[in-house]
């Protein structure tokens, strides 16, 4: 609440497909006046599924049982598990402090091209100008999500094909 309604904020998107949900997004409208036009702004946007109490029951067992923490508790440790192994590294290092299921390591091209060979799966990301002129020639910073499915032998493998 304290980081919602009480701070001001009218809606908030509550995304469950990357964290377990199939199909399944929540807008969240605290404002009481924003009501009267959502339903007819959903379906003007295409969003309305003929069998959206099938995607909809999803939300009572995300909830129900506390799914939606396990899965972000779960994303997370994933995440830093992979972060520390990144630091530990000699041949990457993190751009940034990981703070939630997303890690962005900052590696040469050579080193990405065998971790990539090694099945590796993950994506160039922007030079944030912040970083100035900290990145050599041959280096990049690259995005690596964890998620719900991430394996603690996914985070192993990667871990062993960066190497120390």
């Amino acid at each position: 609440a304290e980081m919602t309604w009480k701070a001001g904020i009218d809606m908030l998107s509550f995304g469950g497909t990357k964290n377990g949900c199939w199909c399944a997004e929540a807008l969240v409208l605290f404002d009481p006046a924003m009501r009267e036009n959502a339903e007819y702004l959903r379906k003007r946007s295409g969003q309305l599924f003929s069998k959206n109490r099938f995607i909809s029951a999803q939300w009572m067992a995300y909830f129900d049982n506390g799914l939606w923490l396990d899965n972000a508790r779960h994303s997370n440790a994933m995440a830093q598990e992979l972060a520390q192994g990144i630091a530990a590294s000699r041949h990457a290092r993190l751009a940034w402090t990981c703070e939630a299921n997303e890690v962005f390591m900052i590696a040469e091209r050579s080193t990405v091209a065998r971790l990539m060979k090694a099945g590796a799966k993950f994506h160039e990301w922007q030079r944030p100008a912040f970083l100035g002129d900290g990145l050599s020639k041959d280096e990049a910073v690259y995005r690596l999500v964890t998620s719900f499915a991430t394996r603690r032998q996914d985070v192993s493998d990667f871990i062993d094909a960066l190497g120390g």
